[in-house]
């Protein structure tokens, strides 16, 4: 940041009195402009039919990752709840008409300043089709999730959850909410085997 959006003067990086942290305050008016982390949403949208259950994967069409598989999921945007968000976020990139269910996980990413909230999700019908965001939209059986071309650990790591709580339910286990912290930058794809 290099200038006020209340006065256009520069700023400076500084910590202001009474704070902990370096922040970017106005040399004029003196505002303070704080940057907090950015809200990534999206769901888990699954087709179970007599117990043949598929998972909806979008294939990016834009970067970062193009051409690799994630969830439906994006930036949160003002005026939203997490809910609405990842209801958005499911029908721009994947077209899908869905019922939204708990929040499945969080995961902060701390090194890219995100946080990333996935909701179970039931699809409705199969009515779906790739948005603009996507190249290709498609279901998955457990047994044929391409884990080489998952797009980012946020995702690989909810799959994994949601289909280890997915097979417990059998065992009369029930579903989960997961949190974890991923606090070193992305691997490539082949760093990441599913077990």
């Amino acid at each position: 940041m290099k200038f006020c959006s209340e006065c256009a003067h520069p700023v400076t990086l500084l910590i202001p009195e009474g704070d902990n942290r370096p922040r970017y305050v106005c040399s004029s008016c003196g505002t303070i402009h704080y940057q907090n982390p950015k809200m990534v949403l999206g769901s888990i949208p699954v087709w179970d039919e007599d117990g043949d259950m598929r998972i909806l994967l979008c294939k990016r069409a834009i970067e970062p990752r193009l051409g690799y598989w994630t969830l439906p999921a994006g930036f949160m945007e003002n005026n939203e709840t997490t809910s609405n968000a990842a209801i958005r976020e499911t029908t721009e990139e994947a077209g899908a008409n869905i019922h939204l269910h708990e929040l499945f996980s969080l995961l902060n990413v701390p090194h890219v300043h995100q946080v990333h909230m996935f909701y179970r999700a039931t699809l409705l019908d199969l009515n779906f089709e790739a948005g603009i965001e996507s190249l290709e939209v498609k279901l998955f059986a457990p047994e044929d999730i391409p884990w080489e071309d998952i797009a980012f650990p946020t995702v690989h790591h909810t799959l994994q959850f949601f289909l280890q709580d997915h097979a417990n339910r059998k065992n009369g286990g029930s579903y989960g909410f997961h949190t974890m912290d991923i606090l070193k930058p992305m691997l490539s794809p082949e760093a990441f085997t599913h077990t």
